[in-house]
Order: structure tokens, then sequence, then C-alpha cells
């Protein structure tokens, strides 16, 4: 295993793990933003008003997107356990 290997290895991985929390993390920032608009709006300054329904939201958003994020999940083991052969020379 050459250290070029490990890095893209690594890059790999880490380009996984936000293009699958970018669902997520997308609907978090949208709700978040209506949600300040409508506080700066009628000036209701509650802190629960949007932590609610961000988290509401971002676990409908997981629900959602959760069969596209399996199979990226599985594809990525099923590639790197393929391949250990060809890793460990």
């Amino acid at each position: 295993m050459t250290p070029e290997f490990a890095i893209g290895f690594g890059r790999q991985a880490i380009e996984l793990t936000l293009t699958m929390a970018l669902p997520m993390l997308g609907v978090g920032l949208a709700v978040g933003v209506i949600v300040s608009v409508i506080q700066a709006a009628t000036q209701i300054q509650e802190m629960t008003l949007t932590f609610i329904p961000k988290i509401v939201s971002m676990f409908l958003a997981l629900l959602f997107s959760l069969p596209w994020l399996m199979e990226r999940m599985l594809t990525f083991t099923r590639d790197l356990f393929v391949n250990i052969p060809t890793y460990i020379r």
C-alpha cells in the first residue's frame, strides 16, 4: 500500500461522508433560514421555535434519503471488501 493510495482512499471516504450528510444539512439550513425569516418578521425570539422544526425536518430528510444512503454505503463497503487482496499487495 503506497502513501498515494492511502491518501486517495481517505479522500474517497471523506467525500462519501460529506455526500451522505448533505441532504440532512441542506434541509436543516433551509428550514433554519425560513424559521429565522419568520422570527424576524414577527419578532418572536423563542429558541425552541428554531430547534424543533430543524430536528423534525432533518429526521424526515434522513427517512426519505435512507435508501439512497444505504446504497452508497453498501457500494463503498462492497468495493472495499472485494478489493482487499489488491490493497494488500
